[in-house]
This record gives C-alpha cells, sequence and structure tokens, in this order.
C-alpha cells in the first residue's frame, strides 16, 4: 500500500513539474485586458503581467487611479477611464481596445478579470 502512495505522490510532483515549465510564446504580443486597476487585486495583475512583458489594457475609476498606475508600469500599460456602471462608458471602453487590439484580438489570449460591485 505505501508503495502505491508513494507512486501517486511522485506523479503528482511530476506532473506538477511539468506544469510549471510550460510557458506562453511571444508575451510582448499577447493582449491582457484588466478592470478595477485603482487599487487592489486588479492593480497589482496589472503591474505583474506588465513587468513579465505582457501588453495590458487596463481600466481605472479615476484619473488619479490611471495615472498613479502609469507611473508604476512601462509603455506597454495603458490605462482608459471606466466605469462598470454606466453603458456609455462601458461601449467607450470596448471601442478604446477594440482600436489598441485591432484584428489580432481574435488570435490573442485575453483575460477579463471583472470586478463587479453588488448594489
Amino acid at each position: 500500500m505505501w508503495l502505491y502512495l508513494a507512486v501517486l505522490v511522485g506523479l503528482y510532483y511530476l506532473l506538477r513539474w511539468y506544469r510549471e515549465r510550460q510557458v506562453v510564446s511571444h508575451l510582448q504580443d499577447k493582449f491582457v485586458f484588466i478592470t478595477g486597476c485603482d487599487s487592489g487585486f486588479g492593480n497589482l495583475l496589472a503591474r505583474q503581467l506588465d513587468l513579465r512583458g505582457l501588453r495590458v489594457l487596463a481600466t481605472c475609476l479615476t484619473e488619479q487611479g490611471a495615472e498613479q498606475l502609469n507611473s508604476q508600469t512601462s509603455d506597454r500599460l495603458e490605462t482608459v477611464i471606466l466605469d462598470v456602471t454606466k453603458t456609455e462608458s462601458i461601449a467607450a471602453a470596448a471601442e478604446w481596445v477594440k482600436e489598441r487590439v485591432g484584428d489580432r484580438g481574435t488570435t490573442q489570449i485575453s483575460f477579463f478579470c471583472l470586478f463587479l460591485l453588488s448594489v
């Protein structure tokens, strides 16, 4: 019985090692869209992905949050103001993303981190 347990644990670590070795190629060509980047998790995620070389399209609720994020990151990160409670703001942000991504949007990896506030 101990042999089976040792084999299972060994297979688990082998699989984990294999999965951690895999990397996404051409990160500098990938786009990431993140909402809620003024502070908290969205801000941290945007800064970390920028450090890894991805092109980050970050949305902030305030100008102050956008300026602060831009000052802490490279030119690969771009910000736009987005209020998820206003339809016009969402439409403007969607158009902004389409302008930045263009035709490459259908072949790029995109992550959407939506932080919705319950009213």
